[in-house]
């Protein structure tokens, strides 16, 4: 998998587990709105989030419609979480800095050609 695409997967991966630590009721659409993917894109995260130990998956029990399901972060998936949490810090961080120097250079220009 090149880089790009395993940093897209991880920040995908990464949102998911964050929504569902806060609402572990969030039905499936809900997720896919909130990461901005298909229902069947969150599907495949959420089933694959599940084969790797971090998400499991319950019944809601509050729920009226009792095929309603809760996806619980384990322990693993709580500690995958922390990881996730930090690498997508400072990888915003840098992307943060990046378009801090984008920007002034552009200021830069804007004053030279203003000259």
């Amino acid at each position: 998998m090149n880089r790009k695409r395993k940093k897209l997967q991880e920040d995908k991966h990464f949102r998911v587990l964050r929504l569902l630590q806060e609402n572990p009721e969030m039905s499936q659409r809900e997720l896919a709105e909130a990461v901005g993917v298909s229902v069947g894109g969150i599907h495949y995260v959420l089933n694959a989030l599940i084969d790797k130990g971090l998400v499991k998956l319950g019944n809601f029990t509050a729920a009226e419609d009792k095929r309603r399901y809760a996806y619980v972060l384990t322990p693993k998936g709580i500690a995958r979480k922390a990881t996730l949490t930090r690498a997508f810090l400072v990888r915003k961080m840098e992307e943060y800095e990046a378009l801090k120097e984008e920007i002034e250079a552009l200021r830069v220009e804007i004053d030279a050609n203003a000259t």
